[in-house]
């Protein structure tokens, strides 16, 4: 089985390694310091991506990081689907992506709880407080920092949470904790 991370490098500093080393160490049962293997390659915002195995580091890849516009997000179902470590093979968050229509994102929802997003956890604005998913797909390194934080709380969200929301953040390595006014949802 192969798992990968992506981790924020920019003007050759790198990002939140410490959350990164600590989920390969739940993922795989062994700590790998990866301090060892980044050395971004220029100053440009990069999206590294590390590839590893049960025994190894396998890969370390640079691309320049574009990101994408989201605003719009088409409502999945999917009470099977598991993602639970960063598997390198995403087939099954692909075919639902692959649903998404006109939105330029999905929203999946298991066992009717809000999860993730194809690409980011998530968190919902009640106008006091930023709540995510206490069931995501994957516990993420930016989710986990802002937990750690108190900047978000967990909490079991629904789709009528959801229909209520005025602001949503999309949270990962490369894009932080990305807020979105008046989210636009199609069911």
């Amino acid at each position: 089985m192969e798992y990968f991370e992506t981790i924020k490098c920019e003007d050759k500093e790198v990002f939140n390694l410490s959350f990164h080393n600590l989920r390969i160490s739940n993922t795989i049962g062994k700590n790998i310091d990866l301090n060892e293997y980044i050395y971004p390659l220029n100053s440009k915002l990069l999206k590294c991506k590390v590839i590893y195995n049960d025994d190894e580091i396998v890969d370390v890849r640079y691309d320049e990081y574009k990101k994408r516009e989201i605003n719009s997000f088409k409502i999945v179902y999917d009470d099977k689907i598991e993602y639970s470590k960063k598997y390198l093979n995403r087939s099954s968050l692909d075919e639902l992506y692959a649903k998404k229509e006109d939105a330029n994102e999905i929203i999946i929802f298991k066992n009717f709880l809000l999860t993730d997003t194809s690409i980011a956890n998530i968190a919902l604005y009640d106008g006091s407080n930023w709540y995510t998913p206490k069931k995501p797909l994957l516990n993420g390194t930016t989710r986990q920092r802002y937990l750690e934080s108190k900047d978000i709380i967990e909490k079991d969200l629904s789709i009528e949470d959801l229909k209520s929301v005025s602001k949503l953040a999309l949270m990962n390595a490369m894009i932080d904790f990305t807020i979105i006014e008046n989210p636009i949802f199609i069911y």
